[in-house]
């Protein structure tokens, strides 16, 4: 059957209730706006078209009035992809947080640099760290990035640094791979790579590698104002981490 065939013969409602659950599978979330322009129609018939999924159970008003996967789409045995890894590990990050009352975060490790994919932001404190999510930092530069480069061989660390040396960022790295390597061997002993004002003046951060999931490396992260840090925190922080990601790792079969 030709395209234009397929095309003639298809259910456009239908169509386009596939092309939201398919986006919502692949991002985790999916506004009304987002949804808007993915099928080239106006908010109120994407609006329409969600609250229909939510009423059969394919999906979720979530945070921010955001739409996500329902249970008849993540119900078990449904064939189905799997969810994105923000979603997987939203439970265990919320977790985090009820633990330490500090914002936290998800990162991912995308060669020299993390991405921030989620994060919970501490909102009682009148000092207190925002969240960061979206933003893109130097993994030598923070906890969570420290914390998943130790999990990697010397050589790969070497690698994907010469790597991105040579790139168009090369000039603006500031990277002693030598103290890095000091700094990554303290992390394997002691599991909790640490972070003081290395990539934000004021910001004291903690974090700890969970291992790779659906092939992507993530770390959990603390962050806090430096004026509110007291060394007593630092065992409890460090504690509450490798109980979520030790959590999180058995949950997930890693």
């Amino acid at each position: 059957m030709h395209r234009n065939e397929a095309s003639a013969g298809r259910v456009e409602a239908v169509h386009r209730a596939l092309v939201l659950l398919k986006l919502m599978a692949e991002e985790g979330s999916l506004s009304v706006t987002e949804a808007g322009h993915a099928l080239d129609v106006n908010p109120s018939t994407a609006q329409r078209l969600l609250a229909t999924l939510v009423g059969d159970g394919f999906a979720t008003q979530g945070e921010r009035k955001r739409y996500e996967p329902g249970p008849e789409l993540l119900r078990p045995g449904a064939s189905r992809p799997i969810p994105p890894l923000r979603t997987r590990l939203r439970p265990y990050l919320e977790r985090l947080f009820e633990r330490v009352g500090e914002t936290v975060h998800v990162a991912t490790l995308v060669g020299t640099e993390i991405h921030h994919l989620d994060g919970v932001e501490a909102t009682t404190h009148a000092l207190r760290f925002g969240l960061r999510v979206g933003v893109r930092l130097p993994a030598h530069q923070t906890s969570a990035g420290k914390a998943m480069l130790a999990a990697l061989a010397r050589e790969d660390v070497d690698a994907r640094y010469q790597v991105a040396m040579h790139g168009t960022r090369g000039a603006d790295m500031n990277v002693d791979l030598e103290r890095l390597h000091q700094q990554l061997a303290k992390v394997r002993r002691q599991r909790v790579a640490t972070n003081f004002e290395e990539s934000e003046a004021g910001v004291a951060a903690f974090a700890v590698s969970i291992g790779v999931i659906d092939g992507e490396r993530a770390a959990f992260s603390i962050a806090m104002p430096i004026a509110r840090f007291s060394k007593a925190d630092l065992p409890r922080f460090g504690g509450a981490l490798v109980r979520t990601a030790d959590e999180t790792a058995e949950a997930l079969r890693l």
